[in-house]
Order: structure tokens, then sequence, then C-alpha cells
């Protein structure tokens, strides 16, 4: 019996791996329309950045400092910026959205959750103010960041997209 494979058989086997490869990657990392960035809204520096397309949704979740109950903020990437589409709360305090505008809309969840959606508003300046008492969660494609170990208490956290190519640092 041998054991030996002709060189044609091992290039076709290396061949066949890397197109594996090559094409898982392509799936579990399609390429990015641009970056989601992170900057200290007061000097401009940058935290971190992650890899996003067109289409994808990402949320901020922190408990609110008034009611302490659980506030999540739905975003949307799309071709010319950043939009907010919902909002999700639990219990009613200051800077909670009480009233409904033109084209919002209420759903109560399973949870008790209250769903405000319909926003369909850009968000050119998005800041968040990092808190002490709680932390505040960035969720990006499936990936959850503390905004508290990532910046730092205190902080003012601007959001922003940038079309082009993704240089993701993910720190």
């Amino acid at each position: 019996m041998n054991d030996r494979h002709s060189p044609r058989q091992v290039i076709f086997a290396a061949a066949t791996v890397l197109l594996v490869a090559v094409l898982a990657a392509a799936f579990l990392y399609p390429k990015a329309d641009g970056s989601l960035v992170l900057l200290d809204a007061e000097s401009g520096e940058e935290f971190s950045r992650y890899p996003v397309r067109y289409g994808d949704g990402f949320s901020i979740g922190f408990i609110h400092s008034v009611n302490k109950s659980p506030v999540t903020d739905y975003y949307e990437i799309r071709r010319d910026g950043i939009y907010v589409v919902k909002t999700v709360y639990y219990g009613f305090g200051a800077g909670v959205q009480t009233e409904l505008e033109g084209g919002e809309t209420l759903e109560y969840g399973d949870d008790g959750s209250m769903i405000v959606s319909g926003f369909n508003r850009k968000m050119d300046n998005l800041i968040y103010f990092v808190g002490t008492v709680s932390d505040h969660t960035l969720t990006v494609r499936r990936r959850e960041i503390s905004l508290r170990g990532l910046c730092g208490r205190n902080a003012m956290v601007r959001i922003v997209f940038e079309p082009g190519d993704a240089k993701a640092t993910g720190k």
C-alpha cells in the first residue's frame, strides 16, 4: 500500500482548503460598507471603530438614571448616516418619551416593555454620556461592548458612521 500522494493531489488538496477558507471568511465577515466610529465628543479622540454594512442595526442599552429601569435605543446604518428607528423602555421618567409624534407607534412587549418605533430620524449628532452608576452597552453585529470599559466613566461618546473601507480596531 502506497501512502505517498502525488504532487498534483497535494496541490489540489491545498487549493481546496484555501478556497473553502476564503469562502468561509467572505460569508462570515462580509465586506463592510464603512465603520461605526466611537469618538470622545470633546477631544475627537477615537475610542474604537467597527465594520458595518448599509442596513445593519446597532443598539445602545443602559439603565435609566431616574426610573432605574432598562432602556435600549435602536439605530440603523443608511447611506447618508445613522437613523434612530425605535426605543424600548419599561418605565416613565424624565427624558423618556411620553407622547407620540407623526408616524410613531407604541406597542407593548410580552415582558411589559413599551416599544416606540417609526422615528425614521437621522442622528447627525449622536452622543451618549456614559454613566457612573450603570454602564452603557453598544451591541453591533452581535457583539456587546461595554462603553464604560472602552471609554471610561463620565465619557461623552459621539457615534458616527464613516462610509468607505472599514478598519476595525474593536478595542
